[in-house]
């Protein structure tokens, strides 16, 4: 008999609530045809070198508004991801090849830590894999730059996490002059070819660099040591860092392009074939 009811108040009513839910879907449809993806907004521009002091690092150029609205939108999040994660496992149990790499890359402070807790913190630990690349170690240095990576990889139903990751090897590594320019300028077509081939087996990469201005950094700097409890997390050597920005800036600038996949340029005589083909 419920169900009866039901249908019959359906009948009555229903036109106009289904009219108005129409409407509420229609105006979220048309705010999502307006608004442009978020990942376009935020992707890096292609076939040009990137000048990052043309960027204000304090800007929100699109999602929430404010930190608190930020806090909320990812919690709201949190049903989906978790539903969206189970598929992803379950799918590996069959077979599914397919895992999910997540790549921080930023100057100390700019929030590598805190966005793994805040949206990391909101999937199953058990099917996560986190690394933090730290400085490496001398077993790691006795193998090619990429080895330390391809040990922290996620398995198929996987999400990975690094904090910090291969791109170190294109900055810190350049910045401090680690490796000869010989050994360090070839080692950007060999992350491209890298992730390529994650790409090809499955592996959806997410690479985000979060952007920091030198003055904001000085004063997350600052407040750590404000801050007896944080004084864990200040590291002397960063006020040193921060005397090399310029070239931390410049080396990010030229991985940012470099690591961009290009199409390859023609080996021919592009107006001499025009000229052949036009007197065909």
């Amino acid at each position: 008999m419920a169900k009866k009811d039901g249908e019959k108040d359906g009948k009555r009513g229903g036109g106009k609530d289904r009219a108005k839910d129409g409407g509420k879907k229609s105006a979220r449809r048309r705010s999502r045809e307006k608004s442009p993806a978020l990942r376009d907004v935020l992707r890096v521009p292609g076939g040009r070198r990137i000048d990052l002091t043309a960027y204000d690092a304090s800007a929100v150029p699109a999602g929430p508004a404010d930190k608190a609205a930020g806090l909320a939108a990812t919690a709201a999040l949190a049903p989906r991801l978790a539903d969206l994660q189970e598929r992803l496992y379950a799918a590996s149990t069959a077979g599914d090849r397919r895992r999910i790499l997540l790549v921080l890359q930023g100057m100390d402070t700019s929030g590598k830590g805190g966005t793994v807790k805040h949206v990391i913190g909101l999937f199953n630990p058990s099917g996560c894999r986190i690394r933090a690349f730290k400085a490496p170690t001398p077993e790691e240095q006795s193998h090619p730059f990429l080895w330390r990576i391809m040990q922290a990889l996620p398995r198929p139903g996987e999400i990975g996490i690094f904090d910090r990751s291969h791109y170190e090897d294109v900055l810190i590594a350049r910045v401090r002059e680690l490796v000869p320019r010989s050994q360090l300028d070839p080692r950007y077509g060999q992350i491209n070819r890298f992730e390529q081939s994650l790409a090809e087996d499955g592996v959806t990469i997410v690479k985000v660099f979060l952007h920091i201005s030198y003055e904001e950094q000085r004063g997350r700097l600052l407040e750590r040591l404000d801050n007896p409890e944080k004084h864990w997390k200040f590291n002397v050597g960063d006020i040193e860092e921060r005397a090399l920005w310029p070239a931390y800036r410049e080396a990010y600038e030229i991985a940012l392009e470099a690591l961009d996949p290009a199409y390859p340029p023609g080996d021919f005589d592009v107006d001499e074939c025009r000229r052949r083909l036009l007197a065909t």
